[in-house]
């Protein structure tokens, strides 16, 4: 019997290595490098260094801005806020790279990283001075430009949110070489707002000549919130890049706030030599600040020991300190103006001003046609994104036609082409004209709409005013530029031939109407009953000046006809004559009506407005002219610059011997201005009047007495006043100037 064994032998095979043992163990290991950002393990961390409550420095957050996380990237953008409030002199060593990691993730696809990166910037640039950030503008605007065209709608929408914060902080930078082609990021942020709004290129294939050409993105269709937020970032955007009343500010520093009258001289020097006249030379800052004096008391012989290092004026450059450096942006700005490169620049601005408003025309009347019968419906109240965009579509209107009909321009067919435009827009508006808020009466008042409706009132008029400023018909009997001195007259057909455009006759009529009502402060037509009227506010009179002017000075009608102008003068001056001395209105409303009563005297002046024409119109502002001691009276020293523009008129009326000034009128406001200097009280005797109360080194005191001698040689002296003059200004130190003016009457 064969012998068998319970261990079995395994064989080997040619080739093969020998086989481990079953019971071996396996020694062999793999490794493998670990990241670990925000542990410290990795480097060394200086205990001084700043942290947050996470433990994370500032270059910790910085590098979890490009984590793949989304909530990392979050997290770290939060954190840096927290840690940036906690020490804000980081700021300032730091600002690049946190301007240089933020700026890659503008268009981050996570909607919450774009939200909180709109918080943080929203927070960051208002803490930087505009010096330190214009340098990096450039990276900002470009990684906005590029999320402007993103593949994603959202995306796109936020970038324009971040439009409009730089547009707060660096408007300049943003809105630079905005009408060229390649000039700078102005152009690229204008393309990416027509983009869009599927409104096509604003360079066609002739520069800004050729035809609108869609762009790659335009297939996209917005929703209304979306549609509201590109619109109203465009209006920021026009009314940085243009301006409706640039005409007439000259390149100067201060706007001019009558800029419609412009367009009625001859030329504009003539125009800023008449804004001028009233300027207020009182700056109270200014005085308190400088301590110095810009006038001084005139004597026949100078002392060389005390005036050598005086002169008369005020030169900040000058008397500057030698800490108190130009800035970036100043030297930038430096540039020498001549008057024929002004004149092409505005022509410039003029003609791609209305290529755009072309360009955007058909995207505003169908954006304002699908929003129209909703928001002016009489039943229901409209919903907010609603009348915004309707709001936004007017404000993008009267920016761009208000470049187009108040700069100087040499070709009349581009303010021909956009005249029919406005037209076409104004016929859509003037159905729901004056626009009221509709609903129930027994909804509760809406005061954020009533306000929308309120300035899109506003809007209409001025668009109004746009057409009648620049129709070119005239009166019968008007003024034009002077020869050698001369007015010569002409009819208005003469001028009118060559202009066929009737004036829109529906729409002045309404807006007449609708003035008349708001100066009154009545409610307009239409509205309901819980709408009340609202107080006329120095920003509603200032926006409603273009169209009262142009109301005012429309060509006359014939006889017989009725004239609204007629009717909106005796409003303006019955609300100018009613409103309060301390009325927060009253400045504007002198102001306005003290450049109506000198129009008439101005030799290069051709508008159809003017004194004389009308005995009716000339009795209303000669009352208002009455009114003016009352109201220097009651301001007292309580409001210099108004009281000094109250002095200017009364003097300047005197100087050019206004046809208003007759002797009666004379003597009764030398009789009105007698309690200014004395008052006669029934138990207290004599008290001095608010003239006393004016400042002793205001220039005010010898302007005041510089008009009670002119009223005294225009007619026969009223000795009353002039013995309360002398009377108050006995041992003061006006006493040997008065006295020395005096002696020539």
């Amino acid at each position: 019997m064969p012998k068998t064994s319970n261990i079995q032998k395994a064989k080997l095979k040619l080739g093969k290595g020998k086989q481990a043992p079953s019971n071996a163990v396996d020694t062999s290991f793999k490794a493998r490098s670990i990241a670990l950002p925000s542990q410290s393990i990795a480097h060394d961390r200086p205990d001084e260094a700043p942290t947050t409550k996470r433990k994370l420095t500032l270059n910790d957050l910085l590098a979890h801005l490009k984590h793949y996380n989304t909530g990392t990237r979050r997290d770290a953008i939060i954190g840096l806020r927290e840690l940036l409030e906690a020490h804000p002199e980081l700021i300032a060593p730091h600002l690049t790279a946190l301007i240089n990691s933020c700026v890659r993730i503008i268009g981050d696809e996570d909607a919450s990283v774009r939200k909180a990166l709109l918080t943080f910037l929203g927070w960051l640039l208002h803490r930087v001075p505009a010096d330190d950030l214009n340098p990096h503008a450039p990276v900002l605007l470009l990684f906005t430009t590029s999320a402007q065209t993103h593949i994603f709608p959202e995306i796109r929408i936020d970038a324009i949110r971040f439009l409009d914060m730089f547009l707060e902080t660096i408007p300049d930078v943003v809105t630079e070489g905005w009408a060229q082609r390649s000039a700078g990021h102005g152009s690229r942020v204008l393309e990416g707002y027509l983009g869009i709004l599927n409104a096509g290129t604003a360079f066609g294939e002739g520069a800004d000549t050729g035809p609108v050409r869609a762009t790659s993105i335009a297939s996209v269709v917005l929703s209304t919130a979306s549609k509201l937020v590109v619109l109203r970032s465009m209006t920021s955007f026009f009314s940085k890049a243009l301006s409706p009343a640039s005409s007439s500010r000259m390149e100067s520093s201060t706007p001019s706030l009558n800029w419609f009258l412009s367009a009625s001289f001859s030329s504009p020097e003539a125009f800023r030599a008449f804004d001028t006249l009233l300027l207020p030379a009182h700056h109270p800052t200014q005085a308190s600040s400088s301590g110095q004096q810009h006038s001084q008391t005139w004597s026949e012989e100078a002392d060389m020991d005390v005036h050598l290092e005086s002169s008369l004026g005020h030169f900040e450059h000058v008397v500057a300190s030698l800490g108190a450096g130009w800035t970036l942006q100043d030297l930038v700005d430096i540039d020498i103006q001549d008057s024929k490169r002004t004149s092409e620049d505005s022509s410039t601005k003029v003609s791609f001003a209305a290529h755009l408003a072309r360009t955007l025309h058909s995207t505003l009347i169908s954006t304002y046609l699908d929003c129209a019968a909703s928001v002016f419906s009489p039943s229901s109240p409209p919903a907010e994104n609603e009348y915004q965009m309707v709001l936004a579509v007017g404000g993008i209107c009267r920016t761009l036609y208000g470049t187009i009909f108040c700069e100087p321009a040499e070709d009349d067919t581009v303010r021909a082409s956009a005249g029919e435009d406005l037209r076409q827009i104004l016929g859509y508006l003037t159905p729901y004209f004056p626009f009221t808020l509709g609903g129930s009466n027994l909804v509760k008042r809406d005061i954020k709409a009533e306000q929308a409706f309120q300035d899109l009132n506003l809007i209409y008029c001025e668009l109004t005013s746009f057409l009648v400023l620049a129709n070119p018909q005239a009166p019968r009997q008007q003024r034009i530029k002077p020869v050698r001195g001369r007015r010569q007259r002409f009819s208005a057909q003469s001028r009118a031939d060559g202009f066929s455009a009737p004036l829109p006759t529906v729409q002045v009529s309404r807006v007449s109407e609708y003035v008349i009502q708001t100066l009154r402060g009545e409610v307009p037509a239409g509205a309901s009953q819980t709408s009340l009227a609202r107080p006329i506010t120095p920003t509603i009179y200032l926006a409603l000046l273009p169209t009262i002017w142009s109301l005012l000075n429309s060509p006359r009608r014939l006889p017989g006809e009725s004239d609204m102008s007629d009717a909106v003068l005796r409003v303006v001056v019955e609300h100018a004559i009613k409103a309060s001395s301390t009325s927060v209105v009253k400045k504007c409303t002198v102001d306005f009506l003290a450049r109506l009563v000198l129009l008439d005297r101005e030799p290069e002046y051709h508008g159809s407005f003017s004194v004389g024409l009308n005995s009716e119109g000339d009795k209303m502002l000669t009352d208002w002219i009455l009114h003016l001691p009352r109201t220097l009276w009651e301001l007292g020293a309580s409001h210099l610059p108004t009281s000094e523009i109250i002095l200017r008129v009364l003097l300047r009326l005197c100087q050019r011997r206004s046809p208003l000034l007759r002797e009666e009128t004379v003597s009764s406001i030398s009789a009105r201005l007698v309690p200014y200097f004395i008052m006669t009280h029934a138990t207290r005797g004599k008290l001095s009047g608010p003239y006393i109360k004016l400042p002793s080194a205001s220039p005010l005191r010898r302007l005041v007495l510089d008009v009670v001698f002119s009223l005294s040689s225009l007619a026969r002296a009223d000795y009353v006043l002039l013995t309360a003059v002398s009377e108050l200004v006995d041992g003061t130190e006006m006493e040997g100037y008065w006295t020395s003016v005096k002696s020539f009457l």
